[in-house]
Order: structure tokens, then C-alpha cells, then sequence
């Protein structure tokens, strides 16, 4: 074959970034579309992925979920070549080794991404590289949101909510390649020159041997994502016929196995269009053509709502510059930040919380509203950027939009104004709440595991006697609360309410507060007359209801 053939052949190159999968994968569809020649690729570039700020969690999840890949590429005869160093550079490479045509990608629609993106776009014009990306890892494009609101985003999650109605539903999910029938060359040197590192060669080690012997064994890729999204809908069918779609209707399963998808949506090992259809088209083969409520798949659209609301931010992740975040004087308490962030507070239901999150990766919502309440306007009055920084090093789905969403919101700094109160998640009666038994609190504190159902949320009130018993001695072999939280919660409002009085007499800021009851309680996954109840009061309990996981 000549020269000049051999440069007309149609060499493509995919390169996985977030998109960790082969369904629904448009971008990967266009990339093998009349393809002669096809190379899947992943690049270490020390940011994609989240890796600037992962733990050894996150990198085990990312690297398990391109080990999946790789097994998926082998059995159709082909590899998944990766490579570190910065994405221009090593592109560039390429296109020259592989007489590479194009170049495909699933668009990133967060703003730190655009300036690797666009480095990558400039170099395909100038080397005559067909370039296509598409959106999938969301369920609309959040551009299209923004220009269908008249240029800005919907400040309100309700006029969101509109907005999306009228663009219509998203797209259904493409279908999947058949990788049998296309060309992937594997080199001979694979194994030696493009292998996947291990994830110690990629420079992480287990912080603890917790984080080797977890409780429960996350595991990343879109095989077993796949698996959990149909254990899932199979989970859900019940509900749907009884007519339940909000989840603050059952407390919350702490203890079981975790069915969330939301770690392999944030790596795309799942698509969330593939998600949200199984969802609606299971209530649709239940309740035939009665309308599907907006609320069945909520968190979906919340997600997407984040995803919007960080476009054209850069200072999203930040309290200065960040134009929908309120400029809030937190106080500098390091040693209390590192009692948080290794469960030593002396409250068992936080440290329980941040336990798992260090340990696994992954807590339930209503435990990270707890922990990050704590942190913020609740107790410590310690800056969310701070406690925003440890969940993207140590939370599994921890994505920069959503992450740094949910942290502001949690703040009291943007999104919400039902909850500027600094005693909506007491840590004792938020605890009692939502682990009436204390299964999660025994699992999770294992010193506190002997420890009477009647002290085990506050084991600083129990007798020494009983302390003794429990094998559990307060100030010794678990640490008293570093704050006294009927104190602590009175400073955080009063600083809070100084805040509200600046506002008040100077120019406010474009602060988003969209939050009524019904949405609070929904984010909160408390009954709505809990929402304003449950604030400050350690007694505060309510019946045991029936879980749901």
C-alpha cells in the first residue's frame, strides 16, 4: 500500500475522558461511523476525571472503571491505549504515529474543562483533524437551557423545572456498537508501551486498611454499573405500583448494600439518558399513559439544574468571585476541620458520616446535609470551600458542579433560603432521625458499638458506670464534642444574621434562593412539616417508619 493510500484511510481515535462506557455513547458511535482503522485512548493528564484533587478511593474507581473498559475493548479484539502527560501533547503525538482523521469526545459542559478543549480543538484545525464531541453525560444541554431562558440560567429550581418542559424531553439513549466488527490494532509492545498503571504506579496508596477492607466494595466500571441499574429498576417497580416517588417517604437504608448509581454517573460508567428512560418507560409499562411525575426522577434533574448553574462560573468551586455565592467571614479552625474530616468531633452521627466517606467513598445525602451542616452554618462555622476540598478527595461521585453545588447550598451561601437557619440539622436529633436503631452509628463509630441506644448519639450524657460497661470511657477512648452545639448553633445564626443585615443595607448580590418547604424537605428527606421542627431539639423523635433502600 502506498503512501498516499495510506493516508486516506479513516483512522479514528476515541478519547474517554468522563464517558466510561460503551452504551449510549454518541460520540464513540461517530468516531467508528465509516472508521477503517480505530484507537479508544484514555489520557492521565493529572486533572481529567477529578484526579487533580482524587484520594485513593476515587483513583481505585476510575482505574477499575478503565480496567472494565479495557476487558470490554480485549474481548472484541481490540485495547484501551492510555497515557500520561498533557492531552495536546500527547494528541499531537498520536495524530502523526497513527495518521489519525478524527478525533471524537463527549463534551465536558463544565467550565474548568474548556481551556484543555479548546487547546485540542485549536490543534485539530491546524493538523485537519475531524473533531466531533457530544453531550451525553447530562440529559440536556445546559447551553440550549441558558438560551431557551433568554441567556441566563433559571435562578429557581420551579423556573428550571419550566425551562426544561419546554425543550422537551432528552433525547433517547443511541445504540450500542457493535465492537466485533471493527478494526482495533493492538501493537505488539501494548502490554509494555500502553498499558494501564496500577493504581500505585499512578502514585496512590490506602490512607488507612479500612480503605482495603471496606464494608461496603464499590466497584467502578459500566459492567457492574449496568448490573446495579437493572437490580435497580427491579427495586423500584414496587413503588411505583403502590404509587410512592419521594423518597422522604421511608427513612433512608444506612446499613445495606447501597444501591445508588450516583458514582458511575459521575464516571459515566452508566449513562444517565439510559437511567432516566428505564425509569420513565418502567412507569409507563405500569401506569400506561398517565403522566410521569416530575418528582420520579428528581435527583436526575437536580443534577442537571447544578450542571446549568455552573456554566460560564469559573469561581463556581469558590466563595470569592463567584457570583452566585454569598462573600461569608468564616472563621480559621484548622484543628476543628481535621477533627471533622477523621470523624473525631465527639457527635457519632458526623463522625459516623465522615468514617464511611473515608473509608468508602460514598455516604447517603442525608448524612453529607448533616456532616457538611456541621462543618458550616450548623456548628463549626468553618468555610464550605474547605469541607468542598475533602469531598472531591474523598467522595466517589463528587463531580465539580454538583459537588461544589450542594456545598454552597448547605451553607446557607446560594440556592436556598428555607434553610438560613443555623439549627436545621441538629447532630443529635437530625442522628436520631435518621438511624432511630443506631445500626448506622455502631457500624460506622465501632467503639461506641456496646454503647445504650438511649446515650449512644450523645455518650457524653451517659453514667460512668454505663461507659464502663459499654467499654467506651468519654474524653479517652472516644473524644468529647470539640463544641457545645446549643452554644456553637447560636454564634453560627447570629454570624449568619449579621450577614443577612449587610445584605439588607448594601447592594445584594444575584444570591439564587429558590427553595419553598416542598423543596426542602425533599433535598433534606424530611416529611415537609419537619423541615422548620426539626431545629435544635435533641428530644425531637418520631416514630420508626418502614425503610426504603
Amino acid at each position: 500500500m502506498d503512501e498516499h493510500s495510506q493516508k486516506q484511510k479513516n483512522v479514528a481515535i476515541h478519547w474517554f475522558r468522563n464517558g466510561l462506557r460503551i452504551h449510549d455513547n454518541p460520540a464513540l458511535c461517530d468516531a467508528l461511523e465509516n472508521c477503517d482503522e480505530f484507537y479508544p485512548i484514555f489520557i492521565f493528564d493529572g486533572e481529567v476525571a477529578g484526579t487533580k484533587f482524587s484520594g485513593f478511593n476515587r483513583m481505585r474507581f476510575l482505574h477499575e472503571s478503565l480496567e472494565d473498559l479495557d476487558n470490554t475493548f480485549k474481548k472484541n479484539g481490540g485495547r484501551l491505549y492510555t497515557f500520561q502527560g498533557k492531552a495536546k501533547d500527547v494528541l499531537k503525538g498520536l495524530f502523526q504515529e497513527w495518521n489519525v482523521t478524527r478525533l471524537t469526545y463527549e463534551a465536558e459542559v463544565e467550565p474548568i474543562w474548556e481551556d484543555r478543549d479548546m487547546e485540542v480543538e485549536e490543534l485539530c484545525q491546524e493538523k485537519g483533524i475531524e473533531l466531533i464531541s457530544r453531550i451525553s453525560h447530562t440529559l440536556w444541554n445546559p447551553s440550549d437551557i441558558i438560551n431557551n431562558n433568554g441567556g441566563t440560567p433559571p435562578v429557581t429550581y420551579n423556573h428550571f423545572e419550566l425551562t426544561t418542559s419546554l425543550l422537551g424531553p432528552p433525547d433517547r439513549p443511541v445504540p450500542v456498537p457493535k465492537l466485533s466488527k471493527v478494526n482495533m490494532l493492538v501493537y505488539d509492545n501494548f502490554d509494555e508501551k500502553f498499558a494501564l498503571p496500577s493504581v500505585k504506579e499512578l502514585g496512590y496508596e490506602p490512607e488507612c486498611k479500612e480503605q482495603t477492607e471496606r464494608i461496603n466494595n464499590w466497584l467502578g466500571g459500566e459492567t457492574k454499573a449496568l448490573q446495579l441499574l437493572e437490580e435497580r429498576l427491579k427495586n423500584e417497580r414496587e413503588p411505583i405500583i403502590d404509587g410512592i416517588m419521594l423518597p422522604n417517604q421511608f427513612l433512608p437504608d444506612l446499613v445495606s448494600p447501597p444501591t445508588s448509581m450516583s458514582p458511575h454517573l459521575r464516571f459515566g460508567c452508566v449513562s444517565v439518558r439510559t437511567f432516566y428512560w428505564g425509569i420513565h418507560d418502567l412507569y409507563k409499562e405500569i401506569h400506561g399513559d398517565k403522566k410521569v411525575p416530575v418528582s420520579l426522577t428528581g435527583q436526575l434533574v437536580w443534577r442537571e439544574y447544578f450542571y446549568t448553574m455552573s456554566v460560564n462560573n469559573l469561581n463556581y468551586d469558590k466563595m470569592k468571585a463567584n457570583p452566585i455565592c454569598l462573600d461569608i467571614g468564616w472563621d480559621e479552625e484548622n484543628e476543628k476541620l481535621q477533627s471533622w474530616v477523621m470523624g473525631k468531633t465527639g457527635y457519632p452521627w458526623i463522625d459516623a458520616g465522615m468514617n464511611q466517606l473515608r473509608t468508602e467513598g460514598w455516604c447517603h445525602h442525608v448524612v453529607r446535609h448533616a456532616v457538611s451542616c456541621f462543618l458550616t452554618r450548623g456548628d463549626l462555622w468553618i468555610s464550605w470551600e474547605l469541607g468542598c476540598k475533602v469531598f472531591f478527595k474523598y467522595q466517589l461521585d463528587a463531580d465539580w458542579s454538583v459537588c461544589a453545588g450542594n456545598w454552597m447550598w448547605m451553607s446557607s451561601s446560594a440556592f436556598e433560603k428555607v434553610l438560613q437557619c443555623s439549627t436545621c440539622f441538629c447532630p443529635v436529633g437530625y442522628g436520631r432521625r435518621m438511624d432511630p436503631k443506631g445500626l448506622y452509628v455502631r457500624r460506622y463509630v465501632p467503639v461506641l458499638k456496646d454503647m445504650p441506644l438511649q446515650y449512644l448519639f450523645e455518650p457524653w450524657k451517659a453514667p460512668y458506670h454505663i461507659q464502663e460497661k459499654a467499654k467506651c470511657i468519654i474524653g479517652k477512648d472516644y473524644p468529647r464534642p470539640i463544641v457545645d452545639h446549643k452554644v456553637a448553633s447560636k454564634y453560627c445564626r447570629n454570624k449568619m444574621m449579621e450577614v443577612h443585615r449587610r445584605l439588607a443595607t448594601s447592594s445584594p448580590i444575584p444570591h439564587c434562593a429558590p427553595s419553598n418547604s416542598k423543596e426542602a424537605s425533599l433535598f433534606c428527606w424530611l416529611p415537609e412539616l419537619e423541615v422548620s421542627s426539626l431545629c435544635n431539639h435533641t428530644e425531637h423523635l418520631v416514630p420508626e417508619q418502614k425503610s426504603r433502600t
